[in-house]
Order: structure tokens, then sequence, then C-alpha cells
């Protein structure tokens, strides 16, 4: 099982940046993957960026270029740093990390709310 609190959250101007940070309770190498999904009212949670614990990094298309994922190997935390923020990237964001044991199990964070607004 693994433990995970995302902190980092809160209220930023369009344009602005804004890191989250995602501490996990087990060494980040044993997990296969780890991410950060967000959900804004009214919408599906989706995927924001993922990294492998081979370093392989993935994002969704509208967060290249202004989103990256890193990890801090030695603090077992995951980071979201994001920039150029704009209004429809408010949402929850949730830190998630994939164990792969015969099968997929997922675990989440409880969430930390972006609010980007003027």
């Amino acid at each position: 099982q693994v433990q995970l609190v995302e902190s980092g959250g809160g209220l930023v101007q369009p344009g602005g940046s804004l890191r989250l940070s995602c501490a996990a309770s087990r060494n980040i190498f044993s997990i296969n993957a780890m991410g950060w999904y967000r959900q804004a009212p009214g919408k599906e949670r989706e995927l924001v960026a993922r990294i492998t614990s081979g370093g392989d990094t993935d994002y969704a298309d509208s967060m290249k270029g202004r989103f990256t994922i890193f990890r801090d190997n030695a603090k077992n935390t995951v980071y979201l740093q994001m920039k150029s923020l704009k209004p429809e990237d408010t949402a929850v964001y949730y830190c998630n990390a994939e164990l792969w044991v015969g099968r997929r199990y997922d675990y989440w964070g409880q969430g930390t709310q972006v609010t980007v607004s003027s």
C-alpha cells in the first residue's frame, strides 16, 4: 500500500506559477509510476502528467510545455511544476501511485485545490 499526501495548491493569478508536492509513504523506486490527475467541477478526472520508476514522463497535450513532473528520490516526493497557468487549469489536483502486482492497483491522495483567477 501507499499513502500519498499532496500540498502546494492555492490561488494564483493567470500567467502565474505554482508547484505541487506529493509525498509517498514508501520508496518511490518501488512504485511503478506516479502521476498527477485533475478534476474540474462537472468534468471527468483527467491525467495531467505521469512519471515512471524509470524516469519516463508523459503529459496531457494541453499541459506540454507548461507543466513539468519530476521527483526527489531521497524525499520520496513527486512534484508538479506549473507555469503560465490559465483559468481553465482550475481544478482539484490528485496525486496517484500505480502499483503493478499481477494487475494495476491505484492509490490516491486527498487532492489539493488549484484556483487560477484574477
